[in-house]
């Protein structure tokens, strides 16, 4: 009795079919142009730190501003490491914790990043690659010399606390494990790398 609404009501469920699926690839082009952008805006804030300014906004209202380049040759990556390591921050880079050393200085340089975006490459790392991070004072080369994971509610580390060593650390931090389908968890995936050099220590004052 109905067949004669079969093929208009098919022809109007492919058109719906077609017109979300162009709707939702306009969404994808969207959000990677908006990536694109904003890599772009953090590569020239990077550019002009380089120069001698300072606390390079990325744009008007952000509230933080490109510290470094963090690079691994062997995987050819290369991201601008923010100022800060809050949510806002991380949705675009990785994030130096302010309270941690900064490059090259004695104590643990701590980075973090989300494990489906900026720091998806932990999980490539090996024991013994290079990580260079380069900082407005000059570029520091640190070694993988550990990979774990760990128990957030277990590991803690007080990037205040004084150093017992001279020697430059660098720590990159993520969620954990990688391909979890839901955000959250306690687990994280820690990497500690060397410093190459060590720091001088001062001389004591006589």
């Amino acid at each position: 009795m109905f067949s004669h609404l079969i093929k208009p009501l098919a022809t109007l469920m492919i058109a719906t079919m077609v017109l979300c699926g162009i709707w939702q690839l306009g969404l994808a082009g969207q959000v990677y142009a908006k990536a694109c952008l904003a890599q772009y805006l953090l590569e020239s804030a990077w550019r002009r730190t380089l120069t001698g300014e300072r606390n390079v906004r990325p744009w008007p209202w952000a509230d933080t501003w490109p510290v470094g380049e963090l690079t691994v040759p062997r995987l050819g990556i290369k991201q601008i490491v923010l100022a800060g390591d809050n949510g806002s921050v991380l949705a675009f880079a990785p994030g130096h914790t302010e309270a941690s050393a900064l490059p090259g200085k004695p104590g643990i340089t701590l980075i973090s990043g989300h494990r489906d975006t900026s720091f998806g490459f932990l999980k490539d790392l090996r024991d013994g690659d290079t990580l260079k991070l380069k900082s407005p004072t000059g570029s520091f080369t640190y070694v993988v010399s550990e990979l774990a994971v760990v128990d957030q509610r277990d590991f803690s580390i007080d990037p205040q606390s004084k150093p017992l060593t001279l020697n430059t650390r660098l720590m990159l931090v993520t969620c954990y494990p990688f391909n979890a389908l839901q955000a959250g968890g306690n687990a994280r995936f820690v990497v500690l790398a060397l410093g190459t050099q060590k720091t001088t220590a001062p001389k004591a004052q006589l």
